[in-house]
């Protein structure tokens, strides 16, 4: 039997009946403080950042010129696999859970998470599913050489390393699962009285729609690869069209879940933003009612856009002609939000701190993504540049420029609160612009790879492509080695920069939601006041 004391600055620690605290290691792994667990999730998913970026190097290294210079083409196509699945489900996901974990109890005046043991165990099934996932690379037969998308029939021919990979996205389904259940029970019960829904902080309110998506569609992602499976052993032919199956079945199945799945790794984004625009616009967030519909019908109409990605599979023109309106459709509670973040700012006390700078990157950043998404939205032109370099600049506009940017603007806004110390604000800057510059580097010019005619996952091209691949992959390194300067902004915070005052961010005083949380943390985001 456990039980568990409060210390003085708010953690729970369990201990046994003979009055011992576990201390160390087993402090950790027992944990059910949801600020222990949200800083648990935070540093597995920079370690995971660490090795998808990795992987994300070696192919641009490979890809600096023509020519088979680095790796064999099968291992080329076994990283890029590699690449994508832990960049979504290792490192951008378990980002956002964290942050889940370590505010949303503060925001809402919670004194923690609903489950505290079912907290802990939707972590510590992380690192075994990251660990299958990274083996899977090192097996007879890889890992899936078949992208991120596990598309079949390749999939149903690939070697052990396959089944290892369907067993790490089993395992982190069910995480992803048991947080949703966690963060939706902690939302709608453990409110402080007077929170109502519609005075939450507006991070509570897009982790409550992205939960709910979760809880949609991680089965449906585990159906299609339990299906696979058992085409693989079991005799099925659910996919494998010489059984009287068919392969683009299991398109329409990954991109109902797929396409959900890319609000999932942004919509959190959207709640952090709109704190840092607020905080250091020192307004009030703009229109708060129209982003909660503005997130709820993104969330809502992400599932009826999935077949943009299958134009070419040869769908009817009339099926093509809906989702390519359905996708247009999409764009306008996301033009919304953008109208309201810019409408914040305007005539705003701006101050551009490292928050501010990261979130106003990730609005001109993401908008960009959002424009050449609807270049893609149009079938006829889709057809073109599917499977180009322009779907991989259009995907890395939105969701490393979206996550990432505004992963980045709520770790430097909440650090202070985290650490009780003030980080570097000259190298968090400059964190800011090496990150903007060469991401640009990297990215924008795959635009014109992919109108050119470059297609993705080949690690080999034509000589004419050779000069914006070199531009590219020095901007990839460039931006690789950024993160290092991230990291070590970091650590120095914790090991001890200067205190942190009450109120890191001056002047979003009167503002402040007036229920305190346990000392010495202090609230100061900009929250509808509680009556």
């Amino acid at each position: 039997m456990n039980t568990a004391t409060t210390t003085a600055n708010g953690h729970s620690v369990g201990h046994d009946d003979h009055g011992h605290h576990p201390t160390g290691l087993m402090r950790w792994i027992t944990t059910t403080n949801h600020k222990d667990i949200g800083t648990m999730y935070l540093w597995f998913s920079f370690a995971m950042f660490l090795v998808g970026g990795c992987m994300a190097l070696t192919i641009r290294s490979e890809l600096f010129q023509p020519g088979l210079q680095i790796v064999r083409p099968e291992f080329f196509n076994q990283l890029t696999t590699l690449h994508g699945l832990i960049m979504v489900f290792g490192a951008i996901m378990p980002a956002f859970v964290g942050f889940a974990n370590w505010m949303l109890p503060l925001q809402i005046g919670a004194s923690d998470m609903a489950f505290g043991r079912m907290n802990n165990l939707s972590f510590w099934l992380l690192p075994p599913a990251a660990l299958l996932l990274t083996t899977s690379l090192f097996v007879p037969g890889g890992a899936a050489a078949a992208g991120w998308t596990l598309y079949p029939p390749l999939t149903i021919q690939l070697g052990m390393g396959m089944d290892m990979a369907i067993f790490a996205i089993h395992i982190l389904g069910i995480s992803s699962i048991m947080g949703s259940i966690n963060i939706i029970t902690t939302i709608f019960n453990l409110r402080a009285p007077g929170m109502t829904l519609m005075k939450m902080p507006l991070f509570c309110w897009t982790w409550l729609v992205t939960a709910f998506l979760i809880i949609a569609v991680m089965p449906v992602f585990a159906g299609a690869v339990t299906m696979l499976l058992t085409d693989r052993h079991f005799g099925t032919s659910f996919f494998s069209a010489a059984g009287g199956g068919d392969p683009v079945l299991y398109q329409h199945i990954f991109w109902f879940f797929g396409h959900p799945e890319v609000y999932i790794v942004i919509i959190p984004g959207f709640g952090i933003v709109s704190h840092v625009i607020s905080t250091f616009s020192r307004k009030p967030l703009f229109g708060y009612a129209s982003m909660v519909y503005a997130v709820a019908a993104i969330g809502i109409l992400s599932f009826t856009v999935w077949a943009h990605h299958m134009y070419t599979t040869g769908m009817p023109v009339t099926a093509q002609l809906y989702f390519m309106y359905a996708t247009m459709f999409i764009a306008v509670p996301t033009g919304v939000k953008i109208f309201n973040w810019t409408a914040t700012m305007w005539r705003g006390s701006l101050s551009f701190e490292t928050p501010m700078l990261f979130a106003i990157g990730f609005i001109f950043l993401f908008t960009i993504g959002g424009f050449s998404g609807l270049v893609l939205a149009m079938a006829a032109v889709d057809v073109q540049m599917q499977d180009t370099y322009y779907v991989v600049a259009h995907f890395h506009y939105t969701m490393v420029a979206g996550a990432l940017f505004s992963a980045f603007a709520g770790a430097y806004y909440w650090l202070p609160k985290w650490t009780g110390h003030m980080y570097n604000e000259k190298l968090g800057q400059l964190h800011f612009w090496l990150t903007f510059i060469f991401f640009n580097m990297t990215f924008f010019v795959q635009h014109f790879l992919g109108l050119a005619g470059m297609p993705r996952r080949i690690p080999d091209y034509a000589v004419q492509f050779t000069d914006f691949n070199q531009i590219s992959t020095i901007g990839a390194f460039g931006l690789g080695l950024s993160q290092l300067l991230f990291l070590y902004v970091v650590i120095t915070c914790i090991k001890g920069g200067p205190k942190a005052p009450a109120k890191p961010w001056e002047g979003a005083e009167g503002l402040e939601w007036d229920v305190p949380s346990p000392a010495p943390y202090h609230t100061w985001e900009v929250q509808p006041i509680v009556k």
